[in-house]
């Protein structure tokens, strides 16, 4: 009896959490599903989900990604 009520608890949470979450269909990288070969640009300006703060340091970080090389402002 526990093991179903447990069961059912289970349920109505994960039904609560999709119900909650239902119109967060955006993807966090810049193509989406239509294309997943574009880059977005650098820079806070792109981003869709902007940083509250952005130092030198990530401003190099992210304008050098993917590159091997790592930024020369550390």
């Amino acid at each position: 009896m526990v093991l179903i009520k447990l069961a059912a608890a289970g349920a109505a949470g994960y039904a609560l959490y999709k119900y909650a979450t239902r119109d967060k269909d955006r993807h966090a990288y810049a193509g989406g599903d239509e294309n997943f070969a574009q880059v977005r640009d650098a820079g806070t300006g792109s981003m869709q989900n902007r940083p509250s703060n952005w130092s030198k340091v990530d401003e190099a970080s992210d304008e050098s990604f993917p590159a091997s090389d790592p930024p020369a402002t550390y």
